[in-house]
Order: C-alpha cells, then sequence, then structure tokens
C-alpha cells in the first residue's frame, strides 16, 4: 500500500485543499490513486462542520466556508498546522474509533517533544492541556475512505476564536503550543510527519 506524503510551505487556500482531497478521495475509492497525507497551513479561514449552529457565529461579518466533515465551526490561519489524510480503510482496520485513537495518539506523542502533557477527552473530541483545546479532529469516512484530518495551533493568532463558538466551547479556553512551551519550534512538518505514519501501521 503507498502513500504520497506533501508537506506545503505556501499557505494553501482552503477550497484548493479541499477540492484537492475530494478528488483524491474518488481515485483511491477506485483504486487509481495512493493515500494522501498533506501537513500544510491555510490563509485566515473560518469553516463550519455538518453539527454547526448558526447561534456559534459571534461576528457575523466573518465568511464562513461550509464543509462536509464531522464537527462545528472552527478557525484555521497562519501558525496552526492543518493535516489532512486520505486514509483506505478497506486496506486497514475498518474501525473508526481505532482511527481517532490513533490520531489523538499521535498529536500526544507531537506536544510531548515540546514538554506538553496533554490528554484526549471522550466528551469533547480534540487534544487538550490545562482544561483547553490545543487540537482539533474532523474526519469523514466514505465507503470506508477516511479523509480531512486534524489540526494543532502552534503559534497562531488565538484572538481570532473569539468571533466564534469554535467546536461549541468557551472561545477562551484555546491555546496553543507557544503558549505553553518554552522549547523552540523547529522542524515541525517533520516530527508530525514521522509520528503519523509510525501510528499508521495500527490503522
Amino acid at each position: 500500500m503507498t502513500l504520497q506524503v506533501k508537506i506545503s510551505k505556501k499557505l494553501v487556500p482552503y477550497k484548493i485543499a479541499f477540492s484537492y482531497l475530494k478528488k483524491r478521495v474518488e481515485l483511491v475509492k477506485k483504486s487509481k490513486g495512493q493515500e494522501l497525507l498533506w501537513i500544510l497551513e491555510h490563509p485566515l479561514t473560518f469553516t463550519s462542520g455538518i453539527r454547526s449552529r448558526e447561534n456559534e457565529i459571534i461576528d457575523k461579518k466573518i465568511k464562513i466556508i461550509k464543509t462536509n466533515r464531522g464537527g462545528k465551526i472552527t478557525v484555521h490561519g497562519p501558525g496552526q498546522k492543518i493535516v489532512y489524510f486520505v486514509l483506505d480503510l478497506n486496506k486497514r482496520k475498518k474501525d473508526i474509533k481505532n482511527l481517532v485513537k490513533q490520531i489523538e495518539q499521535s498529536v500526544i506523542e507531537f506536544l510531548k517533544l515540546y514538554e506538553i502533557k496533554s490528554y484526549a477527552d471522550k466528551e469533547n473530541i480534540g487534544i487538550w492541556v490545562k482544561n483547553k483545546k490545543i487540537a482539533a479532529i474532523g474526519i469523514r469516512v466514505s465507503n470506508w475512505v477516511a479523509y480531512h484530518g486534524f489540526s494543532i495551533n502552534i503559534n497562531n493568532d488565538l484572538n481570532c476564536y473569539r468571533k466564534i463558538i469554535p467546536c461549541g466551547l468557551d472561545n477562551t479556553k484555546i491555546t496553543s503550543v507557544k503558549t505553553q512551551s518554552k522549547i523552540q519550534i523547529t522542524t515541525i512538518e517533520n516530527k508530525i510527519k514521522d509520528i503519523f505514519l509510525k501510528n499508521l501501521k495500527n490503522i
């Protein structure tokens, strides 16, 4: 089973990335394309998942892009690492809970590199540090092909979260690696890639 790894250094507009993902999903469904792991950053973008509600938008001036991932409203922007994937669970374990577990484990292991103690919460999906959310997870599965992925706040502007109720949560309870660690943040993409690919063996 082959998997393509892409690491984008320049900001990738959300709609371009989403279109690319959807095309890859269809190719993987037809066994005509490789699985994908894509690490990137978006320009400032607000997106809504399938469980979003209008009352979660505080600043009515912002533009929301609707998407088909799970979850509610969130924000992406420079300094936040987005980790997209397209995984064929037909050729792996058909176990969505295990997929989420391995994503959680990958983020927790990554944060340990910065001496950040984090944990997963069964009630509120994502990864947490001292009761504040540092990583979000949103996936969709179609014909056992899993896609979308997760995001980790590295050194992004957390004030953007005040324009929404992110993931249905208190918008002051969001944090980042920069806020939680004094260790210099370097070679992030490769660290995330190596950890996720290791845990991918369990998916």
